[in-house]
Parts: structure tokens; sequence; C-alpha cells
């Protein structure tokens, strides 16, 4: 562990990277670095904990993070009513008001119309971004493409396409996305997660005339070759917000081989979630975010065995954290 004149001497570099990409309010927020996929916290009785959500944003703030997007499949947003998706995002957006980090909207929906009910409210509450993933009762890929059509002619917003999480068995080619892309003036962004991804993703990266922005997500777990590539940013979960954004500001000023050593102690710990289940989520509540542990989705819960593991692990990455 790094002594604190070494650590203050360390962040105090990380933060001059960092400070490049602060704006004046009413200049657009770059999209592109580090978009942490936001959880939701769940009070102890499984209600959506909407003081955790606010206090989430305040820490995604702290962390230095360059955009924060809600609610995603990393969220849990398929456990989520309609209108807690709807007060959730009247949270986020009032206490992302004056902070660095871009706010991204998860509009999605089963089909066309339920997603025009979340784009219409998230455009009442001026969003940096909208994010949609696919619909889940979609037949074809044309549906695929009136879907995505109907969102971009809703919003003038930069709007990002995930690639994965939609109707089982129809995959969004590339081709797929160039035309939409060139057919909707705000369809710029991609959040890639299908196989073969850096193919995928190097493909959408030659026609940067319609393509803006590509990025991955699976824990970011290939940021640093994805980074080496040129690509545009990562989509990985909440728990290690502040290392991936020092990981991204250290290879982007130049200091590759520390941002490789900071990613190998950061890889430990995304590994200990495979083996651990409930980590995350131990994770959150360690760090004082959440008060509680509890997930609609995954109802494991960490050993005395498991703690141990995971706090040994995350003593390698307390040098690096800003929040």
């Amino acid at each position: 562990m790094l002594t604190n004149p070494t650590r203050r001497h360390f962040l105090a570099q990380v933060a001059g990277a960092a400070a490049a990409w602060a704006l004046p309010a009413d200049t657009p927020k770059p999209l592109r670095g580090i978009f942490i996929i936001m959880a939701t916290p769940f009070t102890e009785a499984g209600a959506v904990d909407f003081e955790d959500l606010e206090n989430e944003v305040r820490w995604m703030d702290r962390c230095a993070v360059h955009g924060m997007v809600w609610p995603q499949l990393a969220s849990e947003y398929m456990t989520l009513s309609k209108d807690e998706r709807m007060r959730g995002m009247e949270v986020i957006a009032r206490a992302a008001r004056g902070k660095r980090p871009a706010l991204v909207f998860g509009v999605q929906g089963p089909n066309t119309d339920a997603a025009l009910e979340y784009v219409r409210h998230a455009e009442t509450l001026s969003p940096d971004a909208l994010i949609a993933i696919p619909p889940t009762e979609a037949k074809t890929l044309d549906d695929f493409r009136q879907y995505y059509r109907a969102i971009a002619k809703a919003t003038k917003r930069p709007l990002f396409m995930q690639t994965t999480g939609g109707a089982k068995g129809i995959v969004p080619t590339v081709d797929f996305m160039l035309d939409l892309a060139r057919e909707c003036p705000n369809f710029r962004y991609v959040k890639e997660e299908y196989e073969p991804v850096i193919t995928r993703m190097a493909e959408l990266a030659k026609h940067r005339d319609v393509i803006h922005g590509v990025f991955s997500g699976a824990a970011g777990k290939g940021m640093m070759y994805e980074m080496s590539l040129g690509f545009d940013g990562t989509m990985p979960g909440a728990p290690y917000s502040d290392v991936y954004a020092v990981i991204w500001n250290l290879y982007q000023s130049g200091q590759k081989e520390k941002a490789r050593q900071v990613f190998s102690q950061l890889l430990l710990l995304i590994n200990t979630e495979q083996q651990v289940p409930g980590t995350r989520r131990y994770i959150m509540k360690k760090r004082g975010v959440f008060k509680t542990m509890v997930s609609r989705r995954d109802k494991s819960t960490v050993t005395p065995e498991g703690a141990r593991e995971i706090d040994f692990q995350f003593e390698a990455l307390r040098p690096y954290l800003k929040a």
C-alpha cells in the first residue's frame, strides 16, 4: 500500500488528466471515457432506496467518472416497475445538476410504445444522452429498426444502442447499425457486447463519419486493449468506478505502464466476483454508498470466507480510491 504522501502525489497526477473534461455548464459534455452503469439500491424490504440512489450520483461525481448511465442490465432494470424507473430518473436528474459526469438515461422497453414513454419522460429531465437496449418483444431485425427509428425521431439528444439484451436470436449486425446511423442524425454511439466484440468494434470505428463513439461493456475487462485500438470508452458496473477512471486517465495521459499495474489489480477483484456471488453488492455497502446488500435479481449471501477474500483483494485498490 502506498504511503499517504505518495498517494496524494499519485492522485494529483490523475486529477490533472481528469481536469481536461471539466467544462462550463453550457458546453456539451464529451461522450467518451468511463461511463458507469449505476447500480440500483434496495431497502431491506426490497423497495428501491431513492435516498441511496441520489447518494450514488454524488459518489459518482467524487469518483471522477466521465459519465453515469441508469437504468441498464446491471441496474436490474427488468425488476423495476415503470413508476420506479420514472421516479428514479427524476431523482438522478435532480442530483446530477451541476455535477461533472455526463448523464445518460436508459429508455429501453419491451416494444416501441413502452420505450417512447421513457423517452418522453427523459426529455423533460434534460440528460446528456439516451441509451436503449433492443426490444425484447421483437420478432425480426426490422422490428429493431422501427424501434430505434422511433426513439431517434422522438429526441434530438445523442442516442446509444446497446447491442445485447434484446429479443433472443436477433443480432444487430454492423451494417444494420451503420444504416441506422446514416438515416438517424443522432444515432451515433454504440455499446458493443456481441461476439466477436473487438472485430465488431473495429468495424464500427472505421466509420467515424457516422459512428462517433464505440464503447464496450463486460466489466471493462478488455479496456486496456480497447484503449490501444483507439476506442472511445467502456461501461462497467459501479463498485470500482474511481479505479476505472484512474486507469483511463493514466492511459490517456501516456502513463500506460502505471495503467497496466492498476488494471491488473482491478482484474483480481473482477475475478473474485465470479467466485463470490454478491461481491458487487458487498463492495457498494462496504464503501458506504448503499445501506444494504439487497438485490431483487441475486439472492446470494456473501459468506464470511467470501467476505475475507473480497476484503483481501480490495486492499490492493485502496491507493486509487477517490471516494
